[in-house]
């Protein structure tokens, strides 16, 4: 199985440029994101997004904090466009989960992506509140979970064996911190890797060997050297 690759981004030039290459299947962006582009306003700027992004599937996500407005937010994203997965996170910021949120806007046929997902324990809950039709999107943190000492592997391979008894969810490795992840997932057998845009391009360019990588590195440190006027 091939893992596809989704962009993590919501700069609208990125979005531009990346959607049109062909090893880009997706976009996933993120509150955060948007902020960083200089989003001001969600609504108009997400339709912006989707001008570009007509085809390929993306992720925008609520930012309500309890069930009822995740729910009102959900149904008024979905309406923007039918490539687009609402993006819910499995918890509250109180720490709740958001079972009702996702039972509710999947039982409407709304695409769905979960995000913040660190354990199977959470992918099974999810599972628990979906029928077997419409599709969803499990976004575990890899990157996050392995920044605080945690090995994400084997909740992967959990969630990718539940998730194996339902045809429409597809496991998403989320938070990339270096171009080996995507090595990583396609091994897991994970459906999905969203990746930032400087290290799709680096995707781009393996295959180096490792004498190459070796010159590479040892040329480097003599120009700087050079550059530098080094004595010894």
């Amino acid at each position: 199985m091939s893992t596809k690759i989704f962009c993590d981004i919501a700069d609208l030039r990125s979005i531009k440029k990346f959607n049109k290459k062909k090893i880009v299947k997706g976009f996933t962006t993120n509150p955060s994101l948007m902020r960083k582009a200089g989003a001001k306003d969600y609504r108009s700027y997400s339709k912006q997004i989707l001008k570009m992004c007509k085809n390929k599937p993306i992720s925008f996500e609520v930012f309500a904090d309890d069930n009822n407005s995740m729910i009102e937010q959900g149904k008024k994203i979905n309406n923007w466009g039918k490539n687009i997965y609402v993006k819910v996170p499995v918890v509250n910021s109180k720490n709740k989960f958001t079972g009702r949120v996702i039972k509710e806007l999947n039982s409407q046929n709304i695409k769905l992506n979960i995000t913040a997902v660190y354990t199977s324990k959470q992918t099974k809950k999810i599972l628990s509140k979906i029928d077997k039709k419409t599709k969803v999107i499990i976004s575990i943190f890899a990157g996050r979970a392995a920044d605080s000492g945690k090995d994400p592997v084997p909740e992967f391979k959990k969630s990718i064996s539940m998730a194996k008894k339902f045809k429409n969810v597809e496991i998403l490795w989320a938070s990339v911190r270096e171009p080996y992840n995507y090595i990583q997932a396609k091994q897991l057998g994970c459906h999905i890797i969203t990746i930032p845009p400087t290290t799709i391009e680096k995707i781009e360019k393996f295959g180096k060997s490792f004498d190459q990588l070796t010159t590479e590195t040892v040329k480097a440190f003599l120009t700087d050297s050079k550059k530098s006027k080094f004595r010894i």
